[in-house]
């Protein structure tokens, strides 16, 4: 029997699977598609996905083939400075398109051990108190003890679950793709940017080799949200909008987008669960999509391997949708507002003149900076200290940093006086004796996706907190 089949392979699933394959979990990715897909539909990485790279030794390979923007960010296209000292040690944004992304995670997975196959559409499922069984469209039946639907906003899983997705339909809708175009540079860069002053919904701008990737906003919302559109209707909608098509043309990928804002009912139904865009979907204004899911992957990972490997609380799994859940919906209201300020309505408009001032004040523009990164995430782990239930930064140690002792996505107890113990639960706890000056606190308990899980200084108090997150101590 298979431990997890994970359905889709974006980098949601492929997240997911590298993180499973850290603890042993044989896991299997399933995706209908032949081949990776070409389509962008995320432009990089914010600082929380960032640090997720670093906790597991990744991010080297990542910068190597991406472009860091320092101290820029913006909300509702309200572009000001990152205000100083941010919360992190990597305060920039990291921009790479989507198919990088795909397939740098991709590798990772494999390196790993992950199964991945292609071609694979998922059909049917039936789950009992013993595992789940996926019918493919080909007639296969595979068993699995547990399987996570990761395959979009049209989710197969959920669909099949019945988990209901409220929420509202798609009211604008964009058209997008890769091309090339005959206008020279200089008159595209200043021609776009006459018609941004008012038309934040459309862009052309180079991705090289005489590329051009463009967003247009559509005329109406397509019947068909998944048929692409063609590449006369983005020419006919670039002259409608900005005057000029550029002469586009051999286009490399075409698709279209909308601002559909939805919120699975629930994450869970018995042995599956949803992740990723299976989970929500919002309109990309932020940037925040492709993070949220990746973000999902790495709080579900390791809860889902203590389940297949028999050491996981009664309750663990439950608190995947319990504390991401929160945090979608969160993120749907912060994308609801930044979308109506870019419309063209007159009361919009004057709250985003508002914002825009208000933003001049460093204390909101570093909340806003915070929610949109995600590093201002905390999870409710009950009353205590002030950092329970937020991710630790990275820090420099006396021996190396902090996310350098992250990389087997094991938990970690940071121990400054170096008295205290771990003993029964060191096959899931790394116990490091070290210390920063940057940590105000005696010691902290780290979950493997680095949040807080405790504080303090006291060995009863410590061994009381351990099997809420990391299950009964192993008999020696």
């Amino acid at each position: 029997m298979i431990d997890v089949i994970v359905v889709g392979a974006g980098p949601t699933g492929v997240m997911l699977a590298a993180e499973l394959r850290l603890h042993g979990v044989n896991a299997v990715v399933l995706d209908k598609e032949p081949e990776p897909t070409k389509v962008v539909r995320a432009l990089g990485l914010h600082v929380r996905s960032i640090e997720l790279l670093d906790q597991r030794g990744l991010l080297d390979r990542f910068l190597a083939h991406g472009k860091t923007y320092e101290r820029a960010g913006s909300f509702a296209g309200i572009s000001k400075p990152w205000p100083d000292r941010l919360d992190t040690a990597h305060s920039y944004i990291l921009g790479m398109p989507q198919p990088v992304i795909d397939r740098l995670l991709t590798e990772r997975a494999v390196e790993l051990g992950a199964d991945l196959r292609r071609g694979a559409e998922l059909a049917g499922l039936t789950q009992d108190d013993e595992g789940v069984t996926a019918e493919l469209a080909d007639g296969t039946r595979l068993r699995s003890r547990y399987l996570v639907g990761c395959d979009g906003g049209r989710s197969t899983v959920r669909k099949l679950l019945g988990i209901g997705f409220p929420g509202e339909p798609a009211q604008r809708e964009w058209l997008t793709g890769e091309m090339e175009a005959t206008e020279d540079p200089a008159t595209i860069a200043a021609v776009v940017a006459e018609i941004r002053e008012t038309q934040l919904g459309y862009g052309v701008g180079p991705v090289g080799d005489g590329v051009f990737r463009v967003v247009v906003p559509a005329e109406r919302v397509a019947e068909d949200g998944a048929a692409p559109p063609t590449l006369e209707e983005i020419r006919r909608r670039l002259r409608e909008v900005g005057g000029t098509d550029f002469g586009v043309h051999a286009p490399r990928w075409l698709s279209r987008f909308g601002d559909a804002t939805r919120l699975a009912e629930r994450y869970r139904a018995g042995r599956v669960l949803l992740a990723g865009d299976a989970a929500h979907v919002h309109p990309p204004l932020g940037g925040q999509g492709l993070n949220l899911g990746v973000q999902d992957a790495f709080n579900l990972g390791w809860k889902l391997a203590a389940a297949v490997n028999g050491w996981a609380p009664e309750d663990l799994l439950d608190t995947y949708g319990v504390e991401r859940r929160p945090v979608a919906a969160d993120v749907l209201n912060s994308t609801r507002a930044q979308a109506e300020l870019t419309t063209l309505k007159p009361g919009p408009q004057a709250v985003r003149r508002l914002l825009s001032e208000l933003m001049d004040f460093e204390e909101v523009n570093r909340y806003l900076i915070e929610k949109i990164t995600s590093i201002s995430v905390r999870y409710d782990f009950g009353e205590g200290h002030r950092l329970l239930g937020r991710r630790l930064r990275d820090m420099p140690l006396k021996r190396g940093r902090l996310y350098e002792q992250m990389h087997a996505g094991r938990g970690l107890l940071l121990d400054r006086t170096g008295g205290l113990s771990v003993d029964g639960w060191a096959d899931r706890i790394d116990h490091v004796a070290d210390g920063s000056e940057e940590l105000d606190v005696a010691a902290v308990l780290l979950r493997p996706d680095g949040h807080v899980a405790w504080a303090g200084e006291d060995q009863q108090d410590l061994r009381a907190h351990l099997p809420r997150w990391f299950g009964r101590a192993h008999q020696a």
